[in-house]
């Protein structure tokens, strides 16, 4: 059985459309830092510390291999801020430029952080394998499968002018069908989780619309989406792309609530067949009204953390006499409240959507429902 999810898994990477493809700098090279020739340093008014290097690189790939060139950071009137200092062994990105001269110039875009950064990955798979094992094997595979989706498909279709709220919705279904097979097996609780997320997710897509338009969000809070305005074949339809950011960024949480919430209803059936059904929906509820209160702190919780720069801003302009009611209306502050909300509110009724869906399926698998055991004329205890 795991290996024909696998095979699912893998199928679906494969037959996935591709899209559009993004469009990718080929100037942009790796080089490596040989020798610090200068360094200046400077503090401002404010104590902010800056330094300007002068720095000799040596190229690392395409034609610029083992070639030496030099990063001037005095002569561009490029500062480094606080700790970003480039040393020897350093390896960068550099991207080469003309003047108005005509003389080429290199600008260090940035650290060099793939390989760091696979190590992490490495360490954190690694775990889940240590601590679930098998089950932790198939969850890494249905890691993939989303990495998959969302690389081979939802933005691609995106990028190439498509709806990304219908997108983000089908794609979200494609993971969903992955995942929760992959690690939870082909079953009826599996069948409920699908089904529980997927209207709890559209849901919570009806409600991020709905809220969208009475506040008015653009979706320009933030100054990405400047540079997305023209990008693919299509104009981007910003606005859009917000929605399905608040559709995809709900998924996880939602699949977990549902998940768990299947468990328990398929849990109190098989304790206790003969419960009616009216009771296995209260002795569930009362254990996901518990989950659920947890899992929504936690889903404010990691907002805040994603928006604490912008949380950050409102303490600081506060002191200047922002009020407020000024502060929540910067559209910033209210695409996260409005992102919360309608995550929550979809996590929230989560719950009794897929335990009345769990309930109907254990049902018919297990006994029919009774009201209350029966004693007949002359049966007695003995």
């Amino acid at each position: 059985m795991f290996k024909k999810f696998v095979l699912l898994a893998l199928i679906s990477s494969v037959f996935l459309p591709f899209g559009v493809k993004a469009q990718t700098d080929n100037a942009i090279f790796k080089a490596e830092v040989v020798e610090v020739v200068k360094e200046v340093r400077k503090v401002d008014d404010k104590g902010q510390k800056t330094t300007q290097q002068i720095l000799t690189l040596r190229g690392l790939e395409n034609e610029w291999k083992n070639k030496e060139i030099t990063f001037d950071s005095v002569a561009l009137n490029i500062e480094i801020v606080g700790q970003k200092a480039y040393k020897v062994g350093d390896k960068v990105l550099v991207t080469p430029n003309l003047d108005e001269t005509g003389k080429e110039t290199f600008f260090i875009t940035d650290y060099v952080r793939t390989g760091k950064l696979y190590f992490i990955i490495f360490f954190f798979f690694l775990v889940i394998l240590a601590v679930a094992r098998k089950q932790g094997l198939k969850a890494i595979i249905g890691l993939l499968a989303t990495f998959i989706v969302l690389m081979k498909f939802i933005i691609p279709r995106i990028l190439a002018g498509s709806d990304p709220i219908f997108i983000s919705i089908v794609g979200s279904l494609v993971i969903l069908t992955i995942t929760i097979y992959l690690v939870h097996g082909l079953n009826a609780k599996s069948s409920t989780a699908v089904l529980g997320t997927l209207f709890s997710l559209i849901v919570t897509g009806i409600l991020a619309i709905i809220f969208t338009n009475l506040t008015r969000l653009t979706g320009f809070a933030q100054e990405e989406s400047v540079f997305l305005i023209n990008l693919g074949e299509r104009t981007l339809n910003i606005k859009g792309l917000l929605l399905a950011g608040m559709i995809i960024g709900a998924l996880g949480v939602l699949d977990d609530i549902a998940v768990s919430q299947a468990s328990i209803a398929e849990q109190i059936q098989k304790a206790n067949p003969e419960l009616p059904t009216g009771e296995i929906y209260k002795r569930a509820m009362r254990v996901g009204v518990d989950h659920v209160s947890s899992i929504v702190n936690t889903l404010v919780l990691a907002y805040a953390g994603a928006s604490l720069p912008i949380m950050i801003l409102f303490v600081v302009n506060n002191g200047d006499g922002l009020t407020f009611s000024q502060a929540i209306n910067n559209e910033a502050i209210a695409t996260e409240i409005v992102r919360t909300v309608a995550g929550s509110v979809g996590l929230i009724l989560a719950v009794p959507i897929t335990t009345f869906i769990a309930i109907k399926f254990f049902k018919r698998k297990g006994l029919p429902p009774t009201a209350e055991p029966k004693i007949h004329g002359n049966e007695h205890l003995a």
